[in-house]
């Protein structure tokens, strides 16, 4: 049999996290199909076709896709369902909104947050935010996988795979779109940034981070994230949000300004290759993994570094 894969679409264009999880789908050692759905996917599915792994692209080109309701994708991946052994999302909000869905349609257990393959039926997932990995072994004959991307490289570019268009499945008609409102921004999206700057509560208000966050962003080309206690206070918006309730990141950089360190925060960013702490609290908790730590007042050390970015002409 093969595996399917759907893939993350955002705003129209294909999202990194599909190339990520396609490593983790080919750890499964089986044909790989990537399921692009939408309005308009045709260049979408074009550059799901480059990605080295993916065997075919399935193309479901159809307004009915145009949002990424999660009832009327887990109707289309029940409906292909019985030609695969597994169906793989990234473990992003629209993944973890669809995959239950699928789960419960095919009554089967569903695999949450695998960061590693081990054999076709035994994965690796956290547990007790991050501070142990469980090994599950699946006895369904159906796999249901949601992938922690931030754990898998990317799939490169390889051999241009097929592209199928496929019909599009049954509307359940269950849910419908209302609106939408999107955030233009000039920086990077945060799961897939190489550099995040994140604030914490002890920021003590959205003009400080306007002001002192923001700016430091600019420079040095990051993303902007938050703590819970942060987007809980109207600090930053809920999209900022790093954590075990938020995002998952694994950037080469991350700046945790003002940040205590709570568990479900750092179950969200300890994977970053280098973690830079700054929080007048010598005690706090992300002292314990952070690589570099800087115990002074945010409002002195913010505005130092901004100064000395300047100074090098960024």
């Amino acid at each position: 049999m093969a595996v399917l894969l759907l893939a993350e679409i955002s705003n129209g264009t294909l999202n990194e996290a599909t190339a990520k999880a396609l490593t983790a789908a080919k750890a499964l050692n089986e044909p790989v199909h990537v399921l692009v759905a939408g309005d308009g996917m045709g260049a979408a599915a074009l550059a799901a076709a480059k990605l080295d792994g993916a065997d075919k692209v399935l193309l479901a080109d159809d307004p009915l896709y145009a949002h990424q309701l999660a009832e009327p994708l887990a109707a289309l991946l029940v409906q292909l369902a019985g030609n695969y052994s597994a169906i793989l999302a990234a473990a992003t909000s629209s993944g973890k909104n669809v995959m239950p869905r699928v789960a419960a349609l095919l009554d089967v257990m569903q695999i949450s947050e695998v960061i590693k393959v081990k054999a076709p039926d035994i994965f690796e997932r956290p547990i007790y935010a991050g501070n142990a990995i469980e090994t599950v072994q699946s006895s369904d004959s159906k796999k249901v996988i949601t992938v922690r991307t931030a754990a898998f490289q990317p799939a490169g570019e390889g051999q241009e795979a097929s592209v199928e268009k496929i019909a599009a499945a049954a509307s359940p008609e269950v849910s419908r779109f209302k609106e939408e409102t999107i955030v233009k921004s000039g920086r990077p999206e945060l799961g897939a940034a190489r550099i995040v700057i994140s604030g914490g509560r002890g920021m003590q208000s959205a003009d400080n981070f306007k002001t002192l966050i923001e700016p430091i962003a600019d420079k040095l080309g990051a993303a902007t994230g938050a703590s819970r206690a942060a987007v809980d206070a109207g600090y930053a918006p809920n999209d900022w949000q790093v954590g075990q309730t938020g995002k998952i990141v694994a950037p080469d950089l991350y700046i945790a300004v003002g940040i205590s360190g709570a568990i479900q925060h750092l179950a969200g960013m300890k994977d970053a290759k280098i973690i830079v702490a700054i929080n007048k609290d010598e005690e706090a908790p992300i002292f314990q993994i952070a690589d570099y730590g800087l115990v002074g007042d945010l409002f002195v050390i913010l505005p130092a570094l901004n100064e000395e970015l300047a100074k090098l002409g960024l």
